[in-house]
Formats: structure tokens, sequence, C-alpha cells
């Protein structure tokens, strides 16, 4: 009996080529829309800065485009706001999602880890307009209460809000990296008479820090590039800020309370562009400095 091979009606390696040019020219979009937006920015800012100081701009302590007798383009008090708000989450979230991601990893049984994690992702699917209503009705008047404040529309509240919607990237994240470390480590450890939880914190964490800081960086620019949440939940004052009790108004919050209603091709709306490409340039900075991290580690790790 002849055994007929059919033969496959593409050469391999001109699927191998296709495939290739196909992830490569996805590869090239990202990299051409990436520096399109930068362009954009760019282009749309310079205008601005024909009528306002640079300096001015950038150390500036008033924002109010609107004024009649000087407007005034100040960014230093919606920096120190935007910092405030992403710092606060950052402390509250990373501890709470490292130390979930370390429960779920080694700790918790297969029946609580397939409940926990589709919650977890369930939690990330949450619009951030029903966060920031939830920080109005819930977290606010909580924080009035137990701070004896007027209202609690503030930084912490924005903190507060933020960090739950970090909790997701850094969890999940955490846990993947966590899962991922060679189970020798772990017996190795153990059989050195070292606790689960020894195990976890001197051995697990250290041998997944890249992947840690991966998250943690992840979860930081979701908390930078947030909008609705903070602009519903943080009072939206444009002053500098005193304390995290007081209110507060981000880069973000700014552009889209604004840029709806501002007059096209004033100063005030190129204006905001320049607001856009200070909080895109922070962004870059910020995943250029987790990628320097991570690169470094490896390479100690090596």
């Amino acid at each position: 009996m002849q055994i007929v091979v059919k033969k496959p009606w593409i050469n391999t390696s001109v699927k191998e080529k296709l495939i290739h040019g196909f992830f490569f020219c996805n590869g090239i979009i990202s990299v051409v829309v990436l520096l399109g937006i930068f362009a954009l920015l760019i282009f749309t800012s310079i205008p601005a800065f024909q009528e306002i100081n640079l300096k001015g701009f950038l150390f500036g302590m008033t924002w109010n485009p609107t004024s009649y007798v000087k407007e005034q383009y100040g960014i230093v008090p919606m920096l120190v706001s935007t910092f405030m708000v992403t710092i606060g989450a950052l402390i509250i979230a990373i501890p709470l999602g490292i130390g979930t991601a370390a429960y779920l990893s080694d700790v918790a049984s297969s029946r609580v880890r397939e409940i926990v994690k589709p919650v977890v992702e369930i939690l990330a699917g949450i619009p951030s307009v029903v966060i920031g209503f939830l920080g109005i009705v819930l977290v606010g008047p909580f924080l009035s209460r137990v701070f004896g404040l007027y209202n609690g529309l503030n930084a912490l509240n924005g903190s507060i809000l933020l960090a739950v919607m970090a909790l997701p990237t850094i969890i999940s994240i955490s846990e993947d990296a966590l899962s991922n470390v060679p189970k020798s480590y772990g017996q190795a450890s153990l059989a050195l008479g070292a606790t689960k939880w020894q195990t976890v914190i001197k051995v697990k964490i250290p041998a997944s820090f890249s992947g840690i800081i991966a998250a943690c960086m992840l979860g930081m620019g979701r908390a930078i590039g947030e909008t609705m949440t903070v602009l519903m939940a943080t009072g939206c004052a444009p002053a500098m800020p005193e304390s995290f009790l007081g209110p507060v108004r981000t880069l973000t919050s700014s552009i889209a309370i604004e840029l709806g209603e501002v007059a096209y091709n004033t100063t005030h709306y190129y204006a905001l562009f320049a607001l856009g490409l200070v909080l895109f340039i922070i962004t870059f900075l910020v995943n250029m400095t987790s990628d320097i991290i991570l690169h470094r580690f490896e390479k100690v790790n090596r």
C-alpha cells in the first residue's frame, strides 16, 4: 500500500518569512504611531511657547489661563498634585499587591486561587468613572468623618482609588513572576530549614524582582495616566496642594476639564497640548527608567 504524503501548499521557509514580516510590520506600526503622537504634541505645543515664557511654564506656581488681567500658565501645582496622588497610590498598592501575589502563588489553595484570580481580573475591568463615583459616595464621606473635613474630595481619596485601580496589574504580573521562579529554589530553601514565608521573602521575591519591578512600573503608569477617577474624586483645585487632605488637580484632569471648552487656536488651547507633552515625557521617562533597572538586574543575576 502506497502512502501519499501531501506537500504543504506553502513552503515552510516562506511561511516563516511571512510570519516574521507580519510581526515586524506590527512593531514598525507601533513605533510610527508613537512617534506620530510625539510629533503631534510637539508641533501643537510650539505655538504656546511663542506667547508663554518656557521658564514661567515649567516653574510657575499659578495656572489661571482665563484671567482678565494676565493669563498665567504655571504647571508646578499640577506636577506636584500628579506625583502626590501617584506616590500615594503606590505606597498603598505595592505592599498589598506583592503580598496578595505571594499569597496566591505560595499559600492559597487551588480552590481559593480559582476564586480570587478571576475577582482580581474583574476588578481591572471596572470603568474608571464607576471607581470615581464610589470615591464620591463612599470613600469621600468616610474620609471627611475620620479627619473632620468639609468634604473628602482630596489627594488621599484619589490615592486610595488609584491604588485600587493599580492593584490588578501589580497582583497579576507579580503573581506570574513568582510562579515562574524555578521550583528547585523553593525546595532548596525548605530543605535548609527555612519556613514557607522565609522562602517567599528571601528567595522567591528576590529571584522574581525584575518581574515585580515591571508590575510596579506598569501600576505607576496606570496611576499617572488615569483621568476620570482623579477628576471626580480629588476636588480639582488648581492651587498648590498643602497636604494629602487638601484638594488637588493633576495634569490629566486639567486637560480633561479645559480642553472641551477652550477656543481653538488660542494660547490656552496650545498650552493644554503642552501639558500633554509634559505628561508624555514623564511617562516615557518612567518606562525608560524601569527598562534600565530591569536590564541592570538581569546583568547582576547573570
